[in-house]
């Protein structure tokens, strides 16, 4: 059951997401195209030269620890130009390593990444890096999320993100900054690496580590296989603009017309799949029982008169009991860019009145077989996508939703990454704020991986269970000493330097 707490919680917050709409259509174009790049690890990884340069800013030596910090320009610029906010083109860090190494041999070092709301780098230095330093030995970046902290753009409130947009965007900063973090690494002779992140840093830390072609730590936390769970049936949910996002939706015909074309809800068909293979011998069953009340049905239908109209059909309107509106609106022609809002209410009330009038008469608008390989979301009667419960142009922006996220976020669309014995994912059982139900596991998609539960929701987890996230982490490095000692894994390579990235770079925005 999802945590109650979560939902408190989130209702305490007054951060509002994507106030600004779902962002100027050829970004989203860029992004959609440009995700086909970055989700393979092979064009991923030639995109960031290994001699990417990074600028050592600042450096601090305490007793047992030395603190560094560096920046350097995130890839993802040079690669589309524009697209990045000026203020988040410059990636930012912090290293945090010891003064000795227990091993000069050994000296892991762990990539965190930020979730929502987690700004600058206090909380991630203090809570997770400082404690794996004194327990293990392991030393930490802590990577600046673009549109936060030293990168949050001067007209952004908090973590009030101004479009849908921006998340993708710093999706793909953060998969190619941690490329960058991993040669450098690699340069200066540290090893084994990882990365890890909790709810949102968690997602983006599985994206990152789904491109690097050798052995890698991975230790995502409260997230899951995709993100358009949280944006849509998540307690997130209730933070959106949804009022700006459909109006924008229908005002410009590119979102609707050429960009939703570009995008695909994935565990919809996935689930309805499983759910009949798994359920196989009882869907034939069902499917007997469905073919017997159909034959009855024609057998009533046919012993009454129903007029010419609806002979052809065999269906009496009266006792339509389809899964579809009734003839009078299925004939319906609407003129989506020019609809008013008089004309939305109008049609909305219709809608309810022909369901409601539908499932009277039928009681359930699905059959026996039908229960069973479908979604779980197309079952439910709470669904916020239920034609039923929602006006119809509510529910088409929330698919869209629905898509881009799993376009660019569901992980059955990238590369499996290179070891999965390597990954420990920790999830709340009670999560509200990153639902799973109807979501393809994480087992599914990385065979091989290790999943594991706390008893707790999304806050609760986040607040008192920091040491076994860190414990998780530690293990996983374990693992990773253990297996592979010296070896490194295969060798892909970026045929290009980064003089030559800068040179096509500075050809692109002439």
């Amino acid at each position: 059951m999802p945590s109650k707490l979560d939902s408190i919680y989130r209702r305490m917050l007054i951060t509002r997401f994507f106030e600004k709409g779902w962002g100027k259509p050829e970004n989203l174009r860029k992004v959609f195209q440009f995700r086909k790049v970055i989700s393979s690890r092979e064009s991923c990884f030639k995109l960031v030269p290994r001699d990417y340069p990074v600028e050592i800013t600042k450096k601090e030596i305490g007793a047992e620890s030395t603190l560094i910090e560096g920046q350097f320009k995130t890839p993802m610029e040079l690669h589309m130009p524009g697209v990045v906010p000026e203020e988040s083109q410059q990636a930012h860090f912090q290293l945090l390593i010891p003064n000795k190494w227990k091993n000069e041999k050994h000296k892991p070092i762990c990539i965190h990444l930020a979730g929502t709301g987690d700004h600058f780098f206090w909380r991630r230095r203090n809570f997770i890096a400082k404690p794996l330093l004194k327990d293990a030995n392991i030393g930490s970046i802590i990577l600046e999320n673009p549109f936060y902290g030293l990168r949050k753009p001067n007209n952004q409130t908090r973590s009030n993100l101004h479009n849908v947009s921006d998340i993708f965007v710093m999706g793909g900063c953060l998969i190619l900054e941690c490329l960058v973090l991993f040669h450098w690494c690699e340069r200066n002779g540290f090893g084994p690496l990882g990365v890890t992140g909790l709810s949102m840093g968690g997602h983006m830390a599985s994206l990152a580590a789904t491109n690097w072609p050798k052995p890698l730590v991975l230790v995502p936390c409260l997230s899951w296989s995709t993100a358009s769970a949280v944006f849509t049936t998540g307690v997130m949910s209730q933070s959106i603009n949804w009022d700006m996002l459909e109006t924008q939706y229908f005002s410009d015909g590119q979102y609707r017309e050429r960009l939703s074309k570009m995008v695909t809800v994935i565990d919809d068909a996935f689930s309805a799949g499983q759910s009949f293979i798994q359920n196989f011998n009882q869907s034939l069953q069902e499917l007997k029982e469905d073919i017997s009340d159909t034959r009855k049905i024609h057998a009533t239908e046919n012993s009454n008169t129903c007029g010419d109209k609806y002979e052809t059909q065999g269906i009496c309107p009266q006792e339509d009991s389809s899964i579809f509106l009734s003839k009078s609106l299925k004939n319906t022609k609407l003129d989506s860019e020019n609809l008013t809002i008089d004309a939305k209410d109008a049609l909305s009330q219709k809608v309810a009145i022909e369901t409601e009038e539908t499932s009277k008469d039928s009681g359930s608008t699905l059959t026996n077989l039908m229960k069973f390989i479908l979604p779980l979301s197309a079952q439910s009667k709470t669904d916020k996508i239920d034609i039923t419960k929602t006006n119809w142009w509510e529910r088409e922006a929330l698919q869209f939703m629905r898509g881009m996220m799993d376009e660019c976020t569901h992980l059955k669309n990238f590369s499996v990454p290179f070891d999965t014995s390597l990954i420990i994912a920790v999830c709340a059982k009670d999560d509200a704020y990153v639902p799973r139900e109807g979501c393809s596991s994480l087992e599914e998609i990385w065979p091989g991986a290790e999943v594991r539960y706390l008893d707790a929701g999304h806050v609760s987890a986040y607040v008192l269970h920091q040491k076994l996230f860190r414990s998780c982490i530690i293990e996983a490095f374990e693992r990773a000493k253990k297996i592979y000692e010296n070896d490194v894994g295969e060798g892909l390579k970026c045929d290009i330097t980064y003089e030559q990235l800068i040179k096509r770079y500075d050809k692109n925005i002439q």
